[in-house]
C-alpha cells in the first residue's frame, strides 16, 4: 500500500470526486453561522445543512469538502484513546438530489482500491450495511463484487439525528492484521469494538423524511429528495496509511509531540504511558485551540470561549506534568501553521497574533493555577481532619473555576492519602451538562425538506441593482398555505414573478418594501418581505389588497427612500469593516451584521473593549471616505479574479462560480450581493451610537448615517440645550465650566455633610462607650447610629480602638430600605476565640442579609431594618455562649 502524507491523502480524496463531477467547498469556520443548534461545527455535513433539507438548492449538486471541526463530548478521553481529538477533519462527497447507492458505492470502492487513487489491498476492506437495505447489499456483492464473507449487517446502520433527513448507512474498515488482535476481546470483527478493524468511512444514504410524530423508521416516508452524505476522517485514514499504531503517530500530530520533547528536556514520547498522555492531550488540544482562536473565538468564561479556556489549562497542567513549569503552548502555534499550511494557509499566517492570544491566556493560568494549588492545598488539610475525603463539589469547583481536570484532583489526594467524591463530582457535572443544554436552542438541527419549494424551478429574474421600478412582469407563481394557486382574494400569499427589483433579505441586509400594481395603475397588494427560495428566486411576501392573478401582468415598485436609506447604510457597514482592520488589525473579522433603514448593526471579533480613542479614529476615517466622495462599482467576474482584485470575502457566506464584487474607490472591495449608494458622499455623515460586547471575543457597534445620523445630531443639541438651561449657561461653549462649578459646589457641600455627620456619630459613639454590657466573661457595646454608609461605621470602629471601652463592637446603621452592620472584636477577646466574622454571620439573618470579614472586623448588610434589635439581642445570646 501507499505511504501518503496528510495532506496527500486529503488532496487524492478532493481530487477524485472533482474528477467524477463535484464542486470542491472550502473548508468553512468552526464557529457555525445563521444555526443556534451547534457550537461549534461538528462534521463534514454541517456547513451544508441548508442544501440537504431543501431550504437552500445548490448550484452544484455534487459537492466535496475537508471540513475542520470540533467535537467536545469527549475531551475527557483525549489521550487515553487511539483516537479521540477535539479537533480533526472530516472528508465527504455529498450529492443532493443527484446521484444515490448506485453510484456512491462503486466510487467508494474506487478510490480506497485504485493504483490511481488510495491502492488499498481490496482484502483487507470490510464492510457493513444497515439488513433491511437489500439494494446496498446488492451493489456491493454483485457491482463491485466484495466477497460475501467481508460484509456484515449491523442493526445500528442508520442515520436518524430527529426531524428531517435520514437513512441507512454502509461502514467500510480496514483491517490492520492480527499484531492489533485483543485475545480479551470479544467483539473482534468488523463493526465491533476492537482494534484490529478500524472504520475508514461512512456512507450515509438519506433517503427517508423523519416526520414529526414518528418514532419507527419503518414509517419515514421517501424523501422528496435523495441524498448522499459520507464521512471519511483524515485522522484515522492517514494513520493506516502511515502505518501508526494511533493517530497521533502521523505527521498530524508527531511534529508536535517533538516540540513538546524539545520544551521539556525530560521526557520522550514512547517510554513512559503515563507520560505520553500528556504529549497526546498537548498535541490535540493546541490544533483545536489554535484554529478556534484563527477563526474569531477567543478564551473566556462562557459559550465557545469557556470550551478555549479549558483546553488551554489542560494543556498547561499536562505540560507541568512533563516538567514543564514555563509558558509554552505559544511556540506550538507556528507548528500547527506548518503542517497545514497546505490546507489552511491562514493559520501560518495569523501565527504571531493566535500565538500571542494563547500566551496572554496561559499567563493568566499561571495565576489561576497557583490560586487553585493554595485552595486545593487548603481543602486536603481540611479534609485530614475530617473523614479523609474531599467533597465532590470541591473537586467540581476546581474543575470548572480553576481548570484541574479531576484526575489532577484525586492525584494530589491520593498523594496524602485521601479519597475524592466521585459521585459528587459526577452530580456538579451532570447539573452542568444539563443547564448548557437547556441554554441552547430547541429548534431542530436540520429542516424537514418542503417538496413545493424545492421542486419550483420557476425563471426569475432579480434587477434590483440598477431598477426600482418594473413597469410590465408576469406574476408566474402564487402559493397559499404551501399549495400553489391561480389566484387570491386577500390575506397573506407568497408570489414570484418573472422579473422583480425587490431585494430579498440576504449577508444582513434586510428586504426591500414596496407595493404591486394592475395594468390600470390600482394597488392590489403591499410587499412586507422577500426571501430567497431554495432555488434562488425571490420569493414575495404580498399582503393582498385587490386579486392577484397568475398569468397577469403588474408594475413592482420599491419604498425608494426606504431602499436608499438601506443601501447607505450598507456602504457604510462595507467602510467600518476596512476601517476596523486598518485601525486594529487584519485580525479583526466580521461575526454578524444587520443592514436597515434606520441603522447597522456590526458584529466583530475583538479581544476586550474597542478603546474610546480607537473608535474616533474609525469614525473620523470613515467620514473622511464620505468627503472624499468615492465612488462605488462593481463587476462581475469568477473568484480567482475577484481574490486578484483584493476583494475580501465574507466567511459567512457561500459563493457561486460567478460573484459581484462591489468596490468602494480605492479603499475597499467585498464580495457582495448588496444594494449600495453611488458614491459615498450620499451617505451625509457617520455616527458611531455604541460599541459593545455581545459574547466571547465579539464586540458590537451600532451607528447611522445620512439622515439617521441628522436626527441624532439634533437629538444631542435637545439634550445640550436642555442641560445648558438647567445649568444657567448664556452659550452652550459655557456648559463644562458651569458644571465643574457645580461640582465644586456639590463637593465641598458633601464634605460638609460628611463631617457633620461624623461629629454628630461621634457625640451617639460617646454616649454609647460609656455603658458597655457585661456578658458572660466579656463585654459588649451595641448601638443604632443614625447615618448614611458604612464609611462613618467604620470611623466609629476606629474611634473605638483607640481606647476599646469594649471586648465586642456592633454598630447598625438604618438606611430606609437597607441596613448595615459592623462588628469589631478587640485583640485580647481574639485571642480567646471570639471572632467578628463568625458573630456578624450569626447575627445578620435577623436583618434579612449575610457578611463576613476577618477575626477582628466584619460587615453585613441586610434588607430587613425592623430585625436590628433582634440582631442586637442574638449578639448578646452569642456572647453568653462563648
Amino acid at each position: 500500500m501507499k505511504e501518503l502524507s496528510s495532506a496527500e491523502v486529503r488532496s487524492l480524496f478532493l481530487r477524485f470526486f472533482e474528477s467524477k463531477g463535484h464542486k470542491i467547498e472550502p473548508s468553512q469556520s468552526l464557529i457555525p453561522q445563521n444555526d443556534p443548534t451547534l457550537l461549534w461545527i461538528n462534521s463534514g455535513v454541517a456547513t451544508l445543512k441548508k442544501y440537504f433539507d431543501g431550504s437552500v438548492v445548490p448550484e452544484n449538486h455534487r459537492i466535496t469538502n475537508a471540513q475542520k471541526s470540533i467535537r467536545t463530548n469527549d475531551i475527557e478521553n483525549v489521550g487515553h484513546t487511539a483516537r479521540h481529538h477535539t479537533l480533526f477533519e472530516m472528508m465527504g462527497n455529498f450529492s443532493i438530489g443527484d446521484y444515490f447507492k448506485e453510484e456512491a458505492i462503486p466510487w467508494a470502492w474506487e478510490l480506497l482500491t485504485s493504483p490511481e487513487w488510495f491502492g488499498m489491498d481490496p482484502d483487507k476492506l470490510y464492510v457493513t450495511v444497515y439488513p433491511n437495505d437489500d439494494q446496498a447489499k446488492d451493489i456491493w456483492l454483485h457491482k463491485v463484487g466484495l466477497p460475501k464473507d467481508h460484509l456484515y449487517e449491523e442493526p445500528d446502520n442508520f442515520w436518524d439525528i430527529g426531524e428531517g433527513p435520514s437513512g441507512p448507512d454502509s461502514e467500510i474498515f480496514y483491517d490492520r492484521g492480527e499484531k492489533f488482535n485483543d485475545p480479551d476481546e470479544a467483539e473482534n470483527y468488523p463493526g465491533g469494538e476492537n482494534e484490529r478493524y478500524l472504520e475508514i468511512w461512512n456512507l450515509v444514504f438519506s433517503q427517508f423524511n423523519h416526520l414529526p410524530g414518528l418514532t419507527d423508521n419503518k414509517d419515514y416516508p421517501e424523501l422528496p429528495t435523495k441524498n448522499i452524505d459520507t464521512g471519511m476522517g483524515l485522522e484515522r485514514v492517514v494513520s493506516v496509511f502511515q502505518h501508526a499504531k494511533t493517530n497521533f503517530e502521523t505527521d498530524l500530530f508527531l511534529p508536535l509531540i517533538h516540540k513538546t520533547e524539545d520544551i521539556s528536556g525530560q521526557f520522550k514520547y514512547g517510554e513512559d504511558d503515563t507520560k505520553d498522555i500528556s504529549f497526546k492531550v498537548i498535541a490535540d488540544h493546541i490544533r483545536a485551540v489554535t484554529f478556534a482562536i484563527g477563526d474569531g473565538a477567543l478564551p473566556s468564561n462562557e459559550g465557545r470561549g469557556y470550551i478555549i479556556r479549558r483546553l488551554l489549562r489542560r494543556a498547561v497542567l499536562h505540560g507541568r506534568k512533563l516538567g514543564i513549569s514555563q509558558v509554552f503552548l505559544k511556540d506550538l502555534v507556528p507548528v500547527v501553521g506548518e503542517i497545514m499550511i497546505s490546507y489552511y494557509p491562514e493559520i501560518a499566517k495569523n501565527a504571531d497574533y493566535i500565538a500571542s492570544i494563547v500566551e496572554a491566556e496561559e499567563i493568566r493560568f499561571n495565576k489561576t493555577l497557583t490560586d487553585g494549588l493554595s485552595l486545593l492545598d487548603d481543602v486536603i488539610e481540611q479534609a485530614k481532619s475530617k473523614k479523609g475525603i474531599i467533597d465532590g463539589s470541591i473537586a467540581f469547583k476546581l474543575y470548572d473555576t480553576y481548570g484541574f481536570p479531576y484526575e489532577l484532583t484525586e492525584e494530589y489526594a491520593t498523594d496524602e492519602g485521601l479519597k475524592v467524591d466521585r459521585d459528587g463530582f459526577d452530580e456538579q457535572m451532570k447539573a452542568q451538562q444539563e443547564r448548557a443544554r437547556s441554554a441552547r436552542s430547541n429548534k431542530a438541527s436540520m429542516g424537514v425538506q418542503n417538496e413545493l419549494l424545492t421542486g419550483l424551478k420557476t425563471p426569475s429574474q432579480y434587477v434590483g441593482w440598477s431598477e426600482l421600478t418594473v413597469e410590465q412582469t408576469e406574476l408566474v407563481n402564487l402559493i397559499v398555505d404551501n399549495k400553489l394557486v391561480e389566484e387570491a382574494n386577500a390575506g397573506q400569499v407568497q408570489a414570484i414573478f418573472a422579473k422583480t427589483p425587490f431585494y430579498a433579505e440576504m449577508g444582513g441586509q434586510v428586504a426591500d418594501l414596496g407595493m404591486i400594481y394592475d395594468e390600470s395603475g390600482q394597488a392590489v397588494a403591499k410587499v412586507t418581505d422577500v426571501q430567497n427560495a431554495p432555488n434562488g428566486q425571490h420569493l414575495h411576501t404580498l399582503s393582498i389588497i385587490a386579486p392577484l392573478f397568475v398569468g397577469k401582468q403588474y408594475k413592482l415598485d420599491v419604498d425608494r427612500p426606504y431602499h436608499v436609506a438601506v443601501s447607505k447604510n450598507h456602504t457604510a457597514t462595507h467602510l467600518l469593516d476596512q476601517t476596523l482592520r486598518n485601525v486594529l488589525g487584519e485580525h479583526t473579522t466580521q461575526a454578524g451584521s444587520l443592514v436597515t433603514a434606520e441603522g447597522l448593526r456590526y458584529d466583530f471579533t475583538y479581544n476586550g473593549a474597542v478603546p474610546s480613542e480607537k473608535l474616533q479614529e474609525v469614525e473620523d476615517i470613515i467620514n473622511q471616505k464620505i468627503i472624499d466622495n468615492l465612488p462605488i462599482s462593481w463587476i462581475e467576474t469568477d473568484i480567482e479574479s475577484a481574490k486578484k482584485l483584493g476583494a475580501v470575502a465574507v466567511f459567512t457566506e457561500k459563493y457561486g462560480e460567478k460573484v459581484r464584487v462591489v468596490s468602494i474607490g480605492d479603499y475597499n472591495a467585498e464580495f457582495d450581493g448588496g444594494t449600495h449608494a453611488n458614491s459615498t458622499a450620499e451617505l451625509g455623515m457617520f455616527k458611531i451610537v455604541g460599541e459593545q460586547g455581545t459574547g466571547a471575543g465579539v464586540r458590537r457597534i451600532e451607528a447611522v448615517t445620512g439622515s439617521g445620523a441628522m436626527a441624532l445630531f439634533k437629538l444631542h443639541d435637545s439634550w445640550l440645550a436642555k442641560a445648558a438651561e438647567q445649568v444657567k449657561a448664556p452659550q452652550l461653549s459655557e456648559i463644562n465650566d458651569k458644571i465643574s462649578g457645580l461640582q465644586t459646589a456639590l463637593k465641598e457641600a458633601e464634605r460638609q455633610a460628611a463631617s457633620l455627620e461624623q461629629k454628630l456619630a461621634n457625640q451617639e459613639a460617646d454616649a454609647a462607650f460609656a455603658n458597655p454590657q457585661k456578658i458572660n466573661n466579656y463585654t459588649l457595646i451595641a448601638t443604632e447610629m443614625a447615618v448614611e454608609s458604612m464609611d462613618v461605621l467604620r470611623s466609629t470602629a476606629d474611634t473605638w480602638k483607640q481606647s476599646t471601652p469594649s471586648d465586642v463592637l456592633v454598630l447598625a446603621a438604618n438606611l430606609g430600605e437597607k441596613v448595615n452592620l459592623l462588628v469589631a472584636v478587640a485583640p485580647e477577646a481574639v485571642k480567646k476565640g471570639i471572632k467578628a466574622g463568625d458573630l456578624v454571620k450569626a447575627i445578620a439573618p435577623a436583618i434579612g442579609g449575610g457578611g463576613g470579614g476577618r477575626p477582628d472586623m466584619a460587615q453585613a448588610g441586610g434588607k430587613n431594618p425592623a430585625g436590628i434589635a433582634d440582631a442586637f439581642k442574638q449578639a448578646a445570646d452569642w456572647l453568653q455562649e462563648k
